[in-house]
């Protein structure tokens, strides 16, 4: 039957011949600009709700400070990079940040299992910085050309308007990468007790670049002074019953009696370069850089201390994007990064408008003057400055009168080489090595739940999806893989013996290198 399946185009009637992976410069390299496939898919993607939100929807705000230790671990700071939020004391820089389930809509319940946005506004004296990014700290795939079938699969269903346990697993069924983001969310750490008491992470991998222009790889944490707090599916509903907003009721109480939450903020710190040494790629966002490895280093703190003055103003109207980095932050070539970087700028003009950056609660602080030849669209409610001759909002001029370039500064030269095309990881033998990890290091009580939720789900999939999805949670731990079996009614001997999905590598093998997808398909290495 699968041959008589009608191809997949574009819009444009163009015949998609690989709708897995973005164009990159080699295996690890920056993706380039001329994606038209990627671009159109993602952008197109970006306006298909009217006017909330496509995912992120259902979310609470909070503004604060932060406050920078000067340090990172022991060491000063400005050892990795030259951002001032980061290398000076004595400075509370405002801040606001967002919480958000992803999939629910605006009134959907806050004791969904889904992971929980977690996007932080920094209005630092150099502009502002966005951090954008989830509780859990990794996510289910890693090339942004994904993110709308993701995000189809895991919504409701286009003909019942429910979402269907089947979609999710039938999506997630064929990207084993995936199956480490699943233990974390159907475990009890899918459910966080409320907001405060929630970790955070960036989940991309970014760099942070010195004076001298020197670069390391880092990835950015939030550690909850409160502690961390889950909850079970039964606890869950049985808040649910009662309050379908208790998350934000709790946020938003003990700010005003003066329990303002707080958080560590930290860094992990890595070489740049392929870092070949490492049986995952650190620029893949479903793995975990283990802390033993790369510690947590702390090297500052947040404060949330008033709630907003009016939910739409200031919470809805919020807008975030991962391409927002002050000097001495800078991108990885994290395709999950490349692709958001586009993508949220894109959302945030289509849903918010085109001058959503005028808004007070998107703007920078008021120290931060705005000089721009950017002009006019829909709602414009100011000219930003201009040099002293008002005609000319050109860049650059004759006449000496216009806004002219900033001092250069040291800038970090990665070396880029490779041969254009779409590529896979190849280094994938830790796509079940780490979910089995994490299956493991749960307390028996949060396994418990943990089997229980898939075993729920199990039972409402086809055998097909069933027997793949064991076949998975085996590959990460074979207790893992009996228990659902077992609790499902799953046949395990007939899960076992699946061959490996077509094009990925076997499990703890990885792909052989330097294939490309529009040639022979891939077959796993030896």
């Amino acid at each position: 039957m699968s041959d008589q399946r009608p191809i997949l185009t574009t819009r444009q009637g163009h015949p998609v011949r690989d709708n897995q992976s973005t164009r990159t410069v080699g295996e690890r390299g920056p993706a380039t600009l001329e994606n038209y496939q990627f671009i159109e898919k993602i952008t197109h993607f970006d306006r298909e709700r009217i006017p909330e939100r496509v995912v992120h929807a259902r979310g609470a705000g909070a503004h604060g400070w932060f406050e920078a230790y000067g340090k990172i671990g022991d060491e000063p700071a400005s050892k990795y990079t030259r951002a001032r939020v980061l290398t000076e004391t004595g400075v509370k820089t405002p801040m606001f940040v967002r919480f958000s389930t992803v999939a629910g809509a605006k009134e959907s319940p806050e004791t969904e299992r889904d992971p929980r946005g977690f996007a932080v506004k920094f209005k630092t004296v150099d502009g502002n910085w966005d951090l954008v990014g989830n509780n859990l700290k990794v996510f289910f795939i890693r090339d942004a050309i994904k993110f709308p079938d993701m995000i189809h699969a895991f919504k409701p269903d286009p003909v019942t308007n429910r979402q269907e346990a089947w979609r999710f697993f039938d999506f997630v069924a064929q990207h084993p990468e995936a199956i480490h983001m699943v233990t974390h969310l159907k475990s009890p750490w899918g459910i966080p007790a409320n907001y405060r008491e929630m970790e955070g992470s960036g989940v991309n991998t970014y760099k942070l670049v010195n004076d001298q222009g020197e670069a390391v790889l880092c990835k950015f944490h939030w550690q909850p002074k409160q502690g961390v707090r889950n909850l079970t599916s039964s606890q869950a509903s049985e808040i649910q019953a009662k309050d379908v907003g208790h998350a934000t009721r709790d946020l938003y109480d003990n700010i005003k009696a003066g329990n303002f939450p707080e958080w560590e903020f930290c860094v992990q710190i890595m070489p740049d370069g392929p870092n070949d040494h490492l049986s995952f790629d650190p620029l893949d966002d479903t793995k975990l850089w283990p802390v033993d490895q790369f510690p947590l280093l702390p090297c500052g703190r947040m404060v949330l201390d008033r709630v907003p003055d009016n939910f739409f103003a200031e919470v809805e109207q919020s807008a975030f994007g991962t391409g927002v980095l002050v000097d001495g932050i800078d991108f990885s070539d994290d395709k999950m990064l490349q692709g958001r970087t586009l993508s949220y700028s894109d959302t945030q003009r289509y849903r918010v408008g085109a001058n959503y950056l005028q808004l007070p609660i998107n703007a920078p602080q008021p120290g931060v003057k705005v000089y721009s030849n950017q002009r006019d669209g829909q709602m414009t409610y100011s000219v930003d400055g201009t040099g002293p001759n008002r005609h000319i909002n050109y860049e650059p001029s004759t006449l000496a009168e216009g806004l002219r370039e900033a001092s250069k500064r040291t800038e970090y030269h990665q070396p880029v080489e490779g041969r254009l095309g779409r590529y896979q990881t190849s280094r994938t033998e830790d796509d079940y090595t780490q979910a089995g990890v994490r299956y493991r290091t749960f307390e028996a009580w949060e396994r418990d739940d943990l089997i229980a939720n898939l075993v729920n789900d199990m039972k409402q999939c086809p055998e097909p999806i069933q027997l793949r999805m064991v076949w998975h949670f085996w590959h990460a731990d074979e207790d893992y893989g009996r228990r659902v079996a077992e609790g499902a009614g799953i046949d395990l001997e007939k899960a076992k013996a699946l061959p490996p999905l077509p094009g990925r590598a076997a499990p703890g093998k990885r792909l052989a290198a330097e294939t490309y997808t529009e040639s022979a398909p891939r077959v796993a290495a030896e």
